[in-house]
């Protein structure tokens, strides 16, 4: 038997009391630990280091259709809520709203020349800003994976 199978038969209680506070939010080790969370706005964001990585589900970008053209988010402070960029497409055109409060630290530029990126990679290389926090308390405002995709459900 391993030691660490050893360990958690000898010692369950203890060991899940200390995971449970290592990754409590708020602790230091909660801080590095990257988190996805979406909005009933259709945007994901992933949360890593402090930093929001924000962008549009795929949800949205087909309901949107071919994409033509992005607005990028201004360096700049942010309230959760505030618009902070629009996505157009040959169908509608769609504002982005900061789904938390902070700073805009950067922004993928390659999107003002590749809106289109957002069709084929939009929860991924395709993510429009990043945020740092300014207030994490906001994230238990959003919705997990499960609870946005049945948001969609309800929706339609």
């Amino acid at each position: 038997m391993s030691l660490s199978a050893l360990s958690s038969r000898l010692f369950p209680t203890m060991r899940s009391q200390a995971m449970a506070r290592f990754a409590a939010p708020g602790s230091s080790f909660a801080r590095f630990y990257s988190t996805r969370k979406y909005t009933d706005e259709h945007e994901w964001i992933e949360i890593q280091n402090g930093v929001a990585t924000v962008g549009i589900t795929n949800h949205a970008q087909e309901a949107l259709g071919e994409i033509v053209y992005v607005e990028a988010a201004e360096l700049k402070d942010v309230e959760k809520g505030d618009t902070i960029g629009s996505v157009e497409s040959v169908k509608a055109a769609s504002d982005i709203y900061a789904p938390v409060s902070g700073k805009v630290i950067e922004v993928n530029n390659i999107l003002g020349d590749e809106p289109g990126l957002l069709n084929s990679n939009a929860e991924d290389s395709a993510w429009l800003c990043k945020i740092q926090l300014s207030d994490e308390d906001e994230i238990k405002d959003l919705l997990s994976k499960d609870d946005y995709k049945k948001f969609c459900e309800q929706s339609h």
